[in-house]
């Protein structure tokens, strides 16, 4: 038996020493300016170097496309992610029109990690709007999708979701619940999932609506929502339960006769959530919003 696993290991050495260098370290043949920025991306660990050389494929028309994607990746993880907004905002249109979809996925990241909310929100309704139209995924119905080194197919319906969850952190993170709400509730409509459901009942919890969250975490917790059997599901679940119960203590203690609230804190307690939800009414909307009147100025393309 050790000499059959010493013989296998042998033949796997002999195989990678014949195996061209491009293919052992999976990058693209030849030596130009783009496969030199792989090589120092994926083979010398230089982002520096890679993104220097990035710079020289865009200049010079070679994989620009690849380029000032992987470019942008590269200087995201490097912290330069305001520098990779103005690159790609700049040399987009040197691109095909097939890679504007991955420009734009790229551009929300990136957009999410220097916390520019407002035009994060504003891409995510763009491309709402290119689903609509029916011009996401070039037309096709579905897309090749790639996680972690692994293919998969994505169809308008998840992605459609997808947005939507996306859409919905990005109001969270205004802290305005009411609109996120909203959104979470056509995310789960379309492609129902327990991360989204977590998000819509964190949603609820800030607005004081505390049954309603625990009805949808029952649901959750009793595995009638997809995702809910993976452990992070259920101990956020579980989590936003002892939220629930302690927010509501507190709501009690509130309402006591002895408590120290006043007349006066109600009464502006009561005004700041008038005013947090107060939007102007406007009719043009997308179309998959079509429920969702009340919050017509934010949701608007």
């Amino acid at each position: 038996m050790k000499n059959s696993n010493g013989s296998a290991k042998k033949a796997a050495e002999k195989q990678l020493l014949q195996e061209p260098f491009h293919v052992h370290h999976k990058l693209p043949p030849g030596d130009s300016p783009y496969v030199r920025a792989k090589f120092f991306q994926l083979v010398e660990k230089d982002p520096e170097s890679a993104i220097v050389y990035f710079w020289k494929a865009i200049n010079v028309g070679d994989r620009v496309d690849s380029a000032l994607k992987d470019m942008a990746v590269v200087m995201k993880q490097q912290d330069r992610a305001e520098e990779a907004i103005e690159a790609i905002n700049s040399f987009r249109d040197r691109c095909s029109k097939q890679a504007q979809e991955s420009l734009d996925n790229v551009l929300i990241d990136l957009y999410k990690k220097c916390g520019k909310l407002d035009e994060q929100i504003e891409l995510l309704k763009q491309k709402l709007r290119l689903i609509y139209r029916g011009e996401a995924f070039n037309g096709k119905p579905t897309k090749t999708a790639r996680s972690h080194g692994r293919k998969f197919q994505v169809t308008i319906k998840q992605e459609t979701s997808r947005i939507l969850g996306n859409l919905g952190w990005a109001y969270m993170q205004q802290a305005n619940y009411a609109t996120a709400e909203v959104v979470y509730r056509k995310a789960q409509e379309i492609d129902p999932d327990a991360n989204k459901a977590c998000n819509l009942c964190l949603c609820l919890i800030k607005q004081s609506r505390y049954s309603e969250a625990r009805f949808i975490l029952e649901d959750l917790l009793g595995g009638r929502i997809s995702g809910s059997d993976e452990p992070k599901s259920k101990n956020r679940a579980q989590e936003l339960l002892k939220q629930i119960e302690s927010s509501s203590q507190l709501v009690q203690l509130a309402s006591s006769p002895f408590s120290g609230s006043s007349l006066e804190d109600a009464l502006a307690e009561g005004l700041d959530q008038l005013m947090n939800q107060w939007t102007v009414f406007r009719s043009k909307r997308l179309p998959i919003f079509e429920e969702i009147s009340p919050y017509r100025d934010q949701l608007a393309c």
